[in-house]
């Protein structure tokens, strides 16, 4: 079940809901109250293929609400399996500043069906970010995941850490490694750039744990 969950997490995100394009990694940062935004993505986990939407509102101060669907193909099964998934998360950051340290937390709830069979995954984490001023970010995620199918339940540590690194005024780099409790770590790197106020555009490739990673997108925050 861990792979499965895996797909999950990284279709449904990002990371059940997605962290900011491309990473895994999320920021503890929300969008302005009465802010929203929208995403469209494609992703790849070793033989898997998705494509996934989200949407995300901040209706009120220092919170931000996001739903995601995601379609996922496996073709590591033959014939090839497809997942459909949902997903929520709920993301509140009392503490945010531009430069220095903003902490916060996020639950996450995703839902995936594969030939009637559910799994469902919950997650919550401590987000922390260090902002220096006119430079990179640092962003530090801690949390824990509980998935359940046919009745079993699993509960793992999750972590990641990773750096957003302007290279000029529209395009940054990103840096990150996470994991999951009892695998190794992955490791990604990726673009993103501003093609208009609050219209971007992604790509990031990774490996870890034999299998190399990928995911692409386009996300309008407005």
């Amino acid at each position: 079940m861990k792979m499965r969950t895996l797909l999950i997490v990284a279709a449904l995100q990002g990371g059940v809901a997605h962290a900011e394009r491309p990473m895994n990694v999320d920021d503890a940062g929300t969008l302005e109250r009465g802010g929203a935004k929208l995403e469209l993505g494609w992703s790849k986990d070793d033989k898997a293929r998705g494509l996934e939407a989200a949407a995300g509102f901040a209706p009120a101060d220092k919170l931000e609400l996001e739903l995601g669907l995601a379609r996922v193909r496996d073709r590591a099964a033959s014939p090839a399996d497809v997942i459909h998934g949902h997903g929520l998360a709920v993301k509140w950051v009392p503490l945010q500043a531009d430069s220095g340290l903003s902490a916060g937390l996020k639950y996450e709830y995703g839902r995936d069906r594969l030939d009637g069979v559910s799994t469902r995954v919950h997650a919550l984490s401590g987000l922390l970010t260090w902002r220096f001023e006119d430079g990179p970010s640092v962003h530090l995620n801690l949390g824990r995941e509980s998935s359940r199918e046919r009745g079993e339940r699993e509960n793992l540590g999750t972590w990641g850490v990773g750096v957003d690194v302007p290279l000029g005024a529209r395009l940054a780099l990103v840096v990150e490694t996470f994991g999951v409790e009892h695998s190794g770590p992955d490791r990604a790197l990726g673009l993103r750039y501003e093609i208009v106020d609050g219209l971007k555009v992604s790509a990031a490739a990774g490996r870890g744990n034999g299998r190399s990673f990928a995911n692409a997108g386009i996300a309008w925050e407005f």
